[in-house]
């Protein structure tokens, strides 16, 4: 098992870039141009008065030097304190924890298709035809290049405007989530398949293998009960990249189909400004980044021995 040293070591690593993904998103939110006080109040078309701003700027300590902003910004993140919306005049934990489940529903759908996907194909393919490699490999490159709103794009002109099988936008029911689960997934499965498949190409070479196949053991056999388990660990190690594709492509898959979520939520909190959701949302990535990287650790631990050793 991974040894608590190492653990707590990446514990401390996380809480380095919580505090940095806080400060770099601070600072850029800052440095943009526009007026909190206006985004506070509601924006131009509210028509405040300059004293309006000027004490909306007081009560916010939007007077204070930025640095005296940033201290109390983190000496509140210390304390569990997120802040309160701009916009929605709610606490920015609530806001977020009422998008928090659509997103989450559309990431782990993609992320069961994509490893699932990613495994069967790469099962399928290697050290298969030669032909087969190629007209494989081309497909999954064309698919990796593509980014997730021209797939979503292509998906709603063939299976909602022509067939008319899936809805083209909502959060409502089963079938509104099948194009955006397939749009954020294939480019995922375009890179994993291509590492597992490499994977066991090199596994399906090794003398045990060749002793299993001695033994009787169908190729079906070979593959899923030995080759597959070996090669799963540079699976688990690009976890943090699906992850991370993930997190970024449902921005744009949310926004393309119309559906509630957190990416949403953050478009349109850095459109006006709404600093404390932002920032919030951003710490949000940042501690589920943390702690898929731990767990990532811990996995790879279990599946390779030589890890423990080390």
């Amino acid at each position: 098992m991974i040894s608590l040293k190492r653990i707590l070591w990446r514990l401390l690593a996380g809480l380095g870039v919580l505090w940095g993904a806080a400060t770099l998103t601070f600072v850029a939110i800052n440095l943009t141009a526009g007026d909190t006080a206006l985004a506070i109040v509601g924006g131009p078309d509210a028509m405040p008065t300059a004293e309006v701003l000027a004490q909306v700027r007081r009560e916010y300590g939007l007077d204070d030097p930025l640095l005296t902003q940033y201290g109390n910004y983190i000496g509140r993140l210390a304390k569990g304190d997120l802040g309160e919306s701009y916009r929605l005049r709610i606490p920015v934990l609530k806001a977020v924890t009422q998008q928090l489940g659509a997103t989450v529903q559309l990431a782990l759908c993609a992320g069961v298709l994509s490893i699932v996907l990613s495994v069967l194909i790469a099962l399928l393919t290697a050290r298969r035809a030669p032909w087969i490699r190629s007209v494989v490999s081309g497909a999954e490159l064309t698919i990796t290049s593509a980014p997730s709103f021209v797939i979503g794009i292509l998906l709603l002109l063939l299976f909602s405007f022509y067939f008319h099988w899936f809805p083209p936008s909502g959060s409502q029911g089963w079938r509104s989530l099948v194009l955006p689960t397939i749009a954020l997934a294939l480019p995922v499965v375009g890179v994993l398949t291509q590492v597992l498949r490499q994977e066991l190409e090199d596994v399906l070479e090794q003398p045990f293998i060749l002793t299993a196949r001695a033994r009787g053991m169908s190729d079906a056999g070979v593959r899923l009960r030995h080759a597959l388990r070996h090669a799963l660990v540079p699976l688990v190690t690009l976890s943090g990249f699906v992850f991370a594709s993930l997190l970024g492509g449902a921005v744009v898959v949310e926004l393309l189909f119309a559906r509630q979520g957190v990416g949403r939520l953050m478009l349109d909190a850095a459109n006006s400004k709404d600093v404390p959701i932002v920032l919030g949302i951003t710490l949000l990535a940042a501690l589920i980044y943390v702690i898929v990287n731990i767990v990532v650790d811990i996995l790879y631990s279990l599946i390779d021995p030589r890890v423990r050793a080390t």
